[in-house]
C-alpha cells in the first residue's frame, strides 16, 4: 500500500522523477475525472503505456467536477488512489485548476493523450486549448484508438455503484477522524442545553380498510381501523434533542384544545422543559393522513398560518434572552411564529455567546431558510434552497455553494433524501478542495421518511456544539436520519441507537 502511495505526487515532486523537458525517457500524460475506472479507461491507458516509458495521469479536483448532481461520486483522495493502484501507470497528480494547461506547461509531456470519446468531428474547444499548449513547446498530441466505451457519468447515472462505506472511510481517514471521536461526541452531547422555538404540529395517522368505490362519483369507501398521533413539527425535534441526552427548553404556540393537552403530555413524559403560549381561536396545528393498504389517500389540515401577534411575539423574544449559554434552534414550519415582521426580533433576542441553528421547512408555505442569514448551522433541503435562491436549474453543488454564500453561515448540511447530504463549509485556503463532502445514506430499510430531517438536525446540531467539526457533525446527522427511515411514524432517535449503528459500520470498515 505504502507504494501505491508513493505515485501521488504534485506537479513539482513529478518533475524530480521525471526530469525537465526535453527529456531522454518519453512521458505521456492522460487527464481526466476517472470518477469510476471500467473497461474503457484501462484500454485508454494500455495504449498509452505502449507509447511512453513513464505514464503520467493527472485527475480534476473535486471542486471543478460539475458535471451533474453530487459528482464526483467517487473523492479525488479515492479516484488518485484507485488509478495508483493499477500497474500500467507510473504517477498521478491531482490538478487544482478547472483545466490541465497550468500542469501541461509546467511538466511539458512529450506526449499527450486523449480518448477517443472526445472526438466527434468537431474539436472540442478545450481540447483545442490543450492542443495548442503542447504545440508551443514541440509536445505531441494523440487520440488512442476507439472502440466502444461508456463514460463513468453513463455509468454512475444508470447503475450507481454501492460505494458509501467506502467514501465515508475515505473522508474520515482524509479528515483524521476515528469511531473514538464519534463515540466521544456522542457521549459528550448528553447534558448539552438547547432552547427549540417552533411550530408544533400533531401528526395524525388514521389508518383504514379500502371497501370501494362509488359508481357515480370519485368517492372512496373506507373502514375506519384506527388513529395513531404524534407530536411533530419542531415537538419532534425537542423530543429528538432529549433522547439525544440534551437538556431540551421548548417554545411554542398551541391552541386552547385536545389536542393541546396531548402534547404537553407526551412532552412533560419525555421531560422537556415547555413555555406554551396560546392565541384566541388559533388551533393546534393538526395534519390528518387517511391510509388504505400503505397508500396514503388524503391529506386533511387544520391550521391557522396568520402572523402571530406582537404582544406573542414579545413574550417569545423575553424567554429567549433568558437562554444565555447553549444551542438556539430555529424551527421554522411557516404555521405563525416565524414571519416578516417577528423573525429580526426573535434572532435580535439570541444572546451571542448562543450557537444560532436554522431550518425552514417549507412543504407548501412561504417560508425561506435566508431568513436566518448569519446563523452557524442551517439543514435546508433541496426544495427548500431551490426556493430560496428562485433556482430550480442549478446542480446541487452549485447551488448549495451559492446558498452558503448568500446565508453567511459557517456550515450548510443540505439534505437529499435517499440520496444522503451535501456539506459546505469555509474554505482554509484557496486550494481547500474538501470545502464540501458528501455522505450517502446508510438506511437500510426505509418505512417512512417523515421525521428524517428533525433527526438529522437535532444530531448535527448537538454534535457541531460539542466537536466544532463539520464532518463529525455531518456523519451522526445522517446515521441519525438513516434510523429515523427505518421507524413507522415520527419517534425520536435514541442516542444508543447512534451507537449501535456506528459499530455495525466500524466493523464493516475492518473489510474494506
Amino acid at each position: 500500500m505504502n507504494k501505491i502511495y508513493k505515485k501521488i505526487v504534485n506537479p513539482k515532486q513529478l518533475i524530480k522523477m521525471i526530469g525537465k523537458f526535453p527529456r531522454q525517457q518519453k512521458v505521456l500524460m492522460c487527464h481526466g475525472v476517472f470518477d469510476l475506472v471500467h473497461p474503457g479507461h484501462i484500454r485508454h491507458l494500455e495504449y498509452c503505456k505502449k507509447h511512453c516509458d513513464y505514464l503520467v495521469v493527472s485527475i480534476t479536483t473535486d471542486s471543478h467536477v460539475l458535471k451533474s448532481d453530487l459528482r464526483p461520486y467517487v473523492p479525488e483522495k479515492l479516484r488518485a488512489l484507485n488509478l495508483a493502484a493499477i500497474e500500467l501507470i507510473d504517477y498521478v497528480l491531482i490538478d487544482n485548476d478547472s483545466k490541465p494547461l497550468k500542469n501541461l506547461k509546467y511538466i511539458k509531456p512529450d506526449i499527450y493523450g486523449k480518448g477517443y470519446e472526445y472526438v466527434d468531428g468537431k474539436i472540442n474547444p478545450k481540447t483545442q486549448e490543450e492542443i495548442e499548449v503542447i504545440k508551443s513547446y514541440g509536445g505531441e498530441f494523440m487520440y488512442t484508438p476507439g472502440d466502444y466505451i461508456q463514460s463513468s457519468s453513463y455509468i454512475i447515472e444508470n447503475n450507481k455503484p454501492d460505494l458509501k462505506l467506502v467514501k465515508l472511510k475515505t473522508l474520515m481517514e482524509n479528515e483524521n477522524i476515528n469511531f473514538k471521536k464519534l463515540y466521544d461526541c456522542l457521549e459528550k452531547i448528553k447534558g448539552e442545553e438547547v432552547f427549540v422555538l417552533g411550530d408544533t404540529i400533531v401528526d395524525s395517522y388514521i389508518q383504514t380498510e379500502f371497501i370501494g368505490s362509488n359508481a357515480k362519483t370519485p368517492t372512496f369507501s373506507v373502514k375506519y381501523i384506527k388513529n395513531n398521533e404524534y407530536v411533530g413539527g419542531a415537538g419532534v425535534v425537542s423530543k429528538h434533542l432529549k433522547a439525544a441526552g440534551a437538556n431540551v427548553t421548548f417554545c411554542s404556540i398551541l391552541g386552547n384544545d385536545k389536542l393541546a393537552e396531548f402534547v404537553k403530555k407526551d412532552l412533560n413524559k419525555n421531560k422537556i422543559k415547555t413555555f406554551f403560549f396560546s392565541e384566541k381561536n388559533r388551533p393546534t396545528t393538526n395534519k390528518k393522513v387517511y391510509i388504505a393498504q400503505n397508500y396514503r389517500l388524503l391529506k386533511v389540515d387544520t391550521l391557522d398560518n396568520t402572523p402571530i401577534n406582537d404582544d406573542l411575539v414579545d413574550q417569545i423574544s423575553q424567554s429567549l434572552k433568558k437562554f444565555k449559554n447553549g444551542t438556539v434552534v430555529f424551527s421554522d414550519f411557516r404555521h405563525g411564529i416565524f414571519n416578516k415582521s417577528s423573525i429580526d426580533k426573535l434572532i435580535a433576542s439570541i444572546n451571542k455567546r448562543n450557537i444560532k441553528v436554522g431550518d425552514s421547512q417549507i412543504a407548501s408555505r412561504w417560508g425561506n431558510i435566508l431568513d436566518f442569514k448569519d446563523f452557524d448551522l442551517i439543514t435546508p433541503n433541496e426544495k427548500e434552497a431551490r426556493f430560496a435562491l428562485g433556482d430550480q436549474d442549478s446542480a446541487i453543488r452549485p447551488l448549495a455553494s451559492k446558498l452558503y454564500e448568500k446565508a453567511n453561515c459557517k456550515s450548510l448540511i443540505l439534505t437529499l433524501g435517499e440520496r444522503g447530504i451535501l456539506t459546505i463549509r469555509k474554505k482554509r485556503d484557496k486550494h481547500d478542495t474538501r470545502a464540501f463532502f458528501s455522505i450517502d445514506s446508510f438506511a437500510d430499510n426505509v418505512l417512512d421518511p417523515v421525521g428524517c430531517g428533525d433527526s438529522l438536525l437535532a444530531y448535527s446540531t448537538l454534535a457541531y456544539k460539542v466537536s466544532k467539526n463539520d464532518v463529525i457533525s455531518s456523519i451522526i446527522g445522517i446515521i441519525a436520519s438513516s434510523i429515523e427511515a427505518g421507524i413507522d411514524g415520527n419517534l425520536p432517535v435514541k442516542n444508543s441507537d447512534i451507537v449501535k449503528k456506528l459499530k455495525i459500520i466500524e466493523n464493516k470498515f475492518q473489510y474494506i
